[in-house]
């Protein structure tokens, strides 16, 4: 009789790829052309949070929405209401920089995303890379990335005042360009919100049986479809939030003066 013997545990480890790369493609344009996306949004960010051109009637700049301090110009208040004193002194973006921006920093896609342009962890399949461990999200600081789904209650929020801004834009100057781009941003941002995998799992996404919650059911077939173009709106409204919000800076500081701006 044969006695067999318990096999030792398995390491886990990376896979190990012995030459740079067995790809003959052009592997590495999907990884730069995403660091150059995000790079761009990053460099534009810091711009904007230390800009103070965020506002002219009705327009409120995206990156400073909701303005929260009584440093704000009155008309840029979310319902006049500014509960941070005159202490604050510093950007007033910076008071709400860390919802959207947490958000998206947790977000999936934007996790692989950035983990293989930024950290090429890995760059691309069947290309070495430089890190000789993997310890997954269990260890800080990447163990932070698990309260995405915080965020994403936050980026509801977030994603309801832009919409009140661009219809408030909207109703009272109809014909400016500023006014529909505002639109377009808010429709873009909450969809890309609402495409969430969080948003999919918490609207169904732990039910055993769909006919018992029909409306839930509902709710989770429509997330789902907008689930399947999460990447697509992950690029289309950050670039259009981009857009919108340097339209508005422009528009404030007098270098864009449309007929209709």
């Amino acid at each position: 009789m044969t006695q067999t013997t318990p096999e030792a545990p398995v390491r886990r480890q990376r896979a190990q790829v012995k030459v740079r790369t067995l790809r003959t493609d052009r592997w590495w344009l999907a990884p730069l052309l995403t660091f150059l996306g995000l790079s761009s949004f990053l460099v534009y960010g810091v711009w904007a949070i230390i800009d103070n051109s965020y506002f002219v009637d009705p327009y409120i700049a995206p990156f400073s929405s909701p303005c929260l301090s009584t440093s704000c110009e009155e008309g840029a208040r979310l319902f006049g209401w500014a509960p941070i004193g005159d202490w604050y002194t510093l950007p007033p973006g910076l008071l709400i920089l860390g919802l959207p921006g947490g958000f998206r920093f947790t977000c999936y896609y934007y996790r692989k995303s950035y983990y293989r342009s930024f950290w090429l962890s890995p760059p691309a399949c069947a290309v070495q890379e430089p890190h000789g461990k993997y310890t997954g999200e269990r260890r800080f600081p990447l163990i932070l990335q698990n309260i995405h789904r915080y965020f994403f209650y936050a980026a509801i929020v977030i994603g309801l005042i832009l919409a009140y801004d661009a219809v408030l834009a909207v109703v009272h100057k109809p014909l400016g360009l500023g006014s529909w781009v505002l639109i377009a941003n808010a429709i873009l941002i909450n969809t890309y919100t609402l495409s969430c995998h969080s948003c999919r799992h918490i609207t169904a996404g732990r039910l055993n049986h769909f006919s018992r919650h029909p409306l839930r059911y509902r709710a989770w077939t429509f997330v789902s479809k907008l689930n399947a173009k999460h990447q697509q709106l992950a690029w289309a409204s950050m670039f259009s939030v981009m857009i919108a919000d340097f339209y508005v800076r422009m528009v404030a500081k007098g270098i864009l003066a449309f007929p209709f701006a």
